[in-house]
């Protein structure tokens, strides 16, 4: 069967389950060109599935790690058991404590274990592989690579798929590039007589974790089979990236710039970093504020932990419809959540009847653990009275934890009013689809600073991959300029898309409407804009690159889908255009659920890129066509 291809804007076509954008190794997004691609995913059809050689790294184990895990299963394994990847004990054993607790609580017997794994190279011919820490003899040495393993038998297969997606604390694909290429000769298989290994199998009632394990039969793409020496030269040659030594470096780039103190910013050492008072809006910020994660959901999980940690337990809230795995962090882990999925005004005055009758119950602890918001949300862009909630914070003793992945800290200032912010570094802050990252930064105003400070400086663990910071260190160096640039692109396509639309009152509108900051809950998103300051040459923030647009009927949506021309696949923030009907990816199986929270069945999610205004209006306005098409054709029939 042909795969399927779609024009996109100013570039070649991508077709079927290749990386997006095309030979980009360590991808984060893959090509799904057209609404019945992205339904067939979801159902785990083997048409799409078979063409898969890369995805989301949270919900589609890359192919470099899923190798490394079947290679130790083989070695380590007994009775078919699967293996798991992470960086650190404390991972692995979360992981395994996750197994355990929720295999149980599904009536499930299920058993899980740990393997420390020492990779200690000498030279190319004898590689040492150790599973004992006290064995190596490597002295400290900088290329010794230490693995995790949580070996699980198959009855946990769906749990530990679980902790991979929603805790995003698994090892990275450039480390498992790495290892497979430290590994002794001989393998994959270590040693021909260990038993073979059963692969982790994600087969489920939930196709959300149900599909993205499913195995392929097609043989690797050129977009696997890039030489790691030579893209790592490729880097280095032209002055992509700072050298592979230079891991802590970009680290403490990432930290200042992440804090909003660095006035000049020259990474490379041309130049001395010029340092003042942070920009985030709370001028004590400082860089060790700012702790760096591998990926924005694993700053998320790692936030609920350290309000676990610190805190007297209770439930938290979770206030407005956010990306799904925030929800299911605080649903699973500690005594669970209310969920106020419309974050609306309405919602607070639920959430002040919420604090009421809790504290009645137990007037001695704070009624709730904390409450985790979007600032604005994913996908309905809302945005909640932030001072509103930071007062009721105040009054009952909670922490407030902001996500500002979609606002980010270059349009929204909405640090003075949270204890702690998240981000997901992968998107607009790296914006080259190449590489994960997220960070969680403190308020050091905050009431409960000290504590959480005391407790992070004493408990972190940096997980991050020195090469992944690597590679988010450059990508990051311009992300102010970008941000401008996708701020316009993004306002022109929304005030077109728009002025079509039923919210608009436009007459015979194949829009209903369209998600935006500009648009939806616009006094509480221009309350925390900020705003210009010519004496510190500051600009004023836009609206952010992301929209999210509603149709009549799923014939237009789906039409408007399948002709917009511009890459199509999960993921947000990058430097080109992407979308993806969302609902459908991330609720496959509970559409009638998220359409309570006004999330439709057919909603289409785009993120804006840098690519010129008029390209991009003329793409998005042959897609209007196709859609106003396909209404009239239904009309006629």
């Amino acid at each position: 069967m042909t795969a399927t291809v779609v024009e996109t804007i100013g570039v070649a076509p991508v077709a079927l389950g290749l990386p997006v954008p095309p030979f980009t190794p360590h991808a984060i997004s893959v090509s799904l060109p057209t609404w019945r691609d992205n339904v067939a995913y979801e159902a785990g059809d083997k048409r799409v599935m078979d063409a898969m050689v890369c995805g989301y790294p949270r919900f589609f184990i890359g192919l470099g790690i899923r190798k490394l895990a079947e290679i130790c299963a083989h070695k380590f394994g007994v009775d078919g058991e699967s293996a798991m990847l992470f960086p650190t004990q404390k991972t692995a054993d979360a992981c395994r404590t996750f197994i355990l607790s929720r295999s149980a609580l599904e009536g499930v017997l299920a058993q899980a274990r740990l393997i420390q794994l020492l990779i200690c190279p000498e030279d190319k011919a004898n590689r040492t592989i150790l599973v004992n820490s006290e064995d190596c003899d490597c002295n400290g040495s900088a290329s010794l690579l230490d693995l995790h393993i949580v070996l699980f038998s198959s009855e946990a297969s769906q749990v530990a798929m679980q902790f991979w997606q929603h805790s995003g604390a698994g090892i990275s694909s450039r480390l498992a590039e790495q290892c497979l290429s430290l590994l002794p000769e001989g393998s994959p298989t270590f040693s021909p007589a260990s038993p073979p290994a059963r692969g982790i199998s994600f087969k489920s009632s939930n196709k959300h974790y149900g599909v993205k394990g499913t195995r392929r039969s097609s043989p690797p793409t050129i977009a696997e089979d890039l030489n790691a020496d030579h893209s790592v030269y490729l880097e280095e040659r032209y002055g992509r990236n700072l050298p592979i030594a230079a891991a802590a470096a970009a680290k403490r780039a990432l930290h200042r710039r992440i804090a909003g103190v660095l006035l000049r910013d020259d990474p490379t050492g041309a130049q001395s970093p010029l340092f003042g008072h942070s920009t985030r809006g709370v001028s004590d910020v400082s860089e060790g504020d700012v702790f760096l994660y591998p990926g924005g959901m694993n700053a998320i999980w790692n936030a609920h932990q350290l309000a676990l940690a610190t805190r007297p337990v209770g439930k938290s809230v979770c206030f407005g419809f956010p990306y799904t795995d925030t929800l299911k962090i605080l649903q699973k882990w500690g005594p669970g959540c209310h969920f106020l999925g419309h974050g609306l005004d309405s919602d607070i005055d639920q959430l002040e009847k919420i604090l009421e009758e809790e504290s009645k119950l137990d007037p001695l602890k704070p009624p709730i653990l904390a409450l985790f918001t979007e600032f604005p949300s994913n996908p309905l862009l809302r945005s909640a009275d932030l001072p509103r909630l930071r007062t009721l914070a105040d009054q009952y003793d909670f922490l407030i934890v902001i996500d500002e992945t979609i606002g980010n800290f270059i349009n929204v200032e909405v640090l003075p009013f949270a204890d702690i912010v998240v981000s997901s570094l992968t998107k607009v802050f790296s914006g080259s689809s190449n590489v994960m990252g997220g960070s969680l930064v403190l308020n050091p105003k905050g009431r409960h600073y000290t504590i959480l400070r005391s407790h992070l400086d004493s408990n972190y663990e940096d997980t991050y991959f020195d090469q992944d910071a690597i590679f988010m260190e450059r990508n990051s160096r311009d992300f102010q300029r970008r941000i401008r640039v996708i701020d316009i692109n993004t306002e022109a396509i929304c005030d077109f898309l728009y002025s079509r639309s039923q919210a608009a009152g436009a007459p015979n509108a194949v829009i209903k409407d369209v998600a935006y900051p500009k648009y939806t809950t616009p006094e509480h998103y221009a309350a925390r804009r900020i705003k210009a300051n010519a004496q510190t040459d500051v600009e004023q923030g836009g609206y952010g690159g992301l929209f999210s647009v509603t149709f009549t009927s799923p014939s237009a949506s789906h039409a408007f889908f399948d002709a917009l021309p511009c890459y199509k696949g999960p993921s947000l923030g990058t430097n080109f255009t992407l979308a993806c009907p969302f609902t459908i990816l991330a609720h496959y199986n509970e559409l009638d659920w998220a359409a309570q929270y006004g999330v439709d069945a057919d909603l289409i999610r785009v993120s804006v890129g840098l690519e010129d205004t008029s390209e991009l209006l003329a793409g998005f306005n042959l897609a209007m066509k196709a859609a106003e098409a396909a209404v009239t054709q239904n009309e006629t029939l």
